[in-house]
């Protein structure tokens, strides 16, 4: 039970990695490589101005990977606080001896408890892609 959850949050964040990649990330990333040959391409530069034009022209990838990241570590850091405060739940009702019956019974209700983080989190990524193109559009990284 626990594996399919974990694997159900993967595959909805590859699926937004992947579609923010696509439509945002990768274009930032060529235009990035294209600035960066027109640097090289310049013989009147110095090493050291081409090493900054080529430093300024990684900036906006930068900042925009920096943000996405940032976004999906704040996310996650929900699904593990809403997680752990299934177990801490759990374990102010266990006590320090268990039977097996009541082991089993609150193993079922962790993961009860844990499903529904998922469910939450889950929920609560169509509307985070959403905000994460309207600000990677906005042209705030340039």
């Amino acid at each position: 039970m626990v594996e399919e959850q974990r694997k159900r949050v993967e595959d909805h964040m590859t699926k937004m990695v992947e579609e923010i990649d696509k439509a945002y990330l990768r274009k930032m990333q060529g235009d990035m490589h294209r600035c960066a040959a027109t640097c090289c391409d310049n013989e009147s530069y110095s090493i050291m101005k081409i090493q900054n034009c080529v430093e300024n022209c990684s900036t906006p990838l930068n900042r925009a990977q920096q943000y996405v990241q940032g976004e999906f570590e704040r996310v996650q850091n929900r699904l593990q606080r809403c997680v752990m405060d299934c177990n801490d739940k759990i374990k102010d009702k266990m006590g320090p001896t268990p039977t097996q019956s009541e082991a089993d019974r609150y193993s079922e209700e962790f993961e009860r408890c844990a499903t529904k983080c998922v469910d939450t989190y889950c929920d609560l990524l169509p509307s985070l892609e959403k905000t994460m193109k309207k600000v990677l559009s906005s042209k705030k990284f340039e």
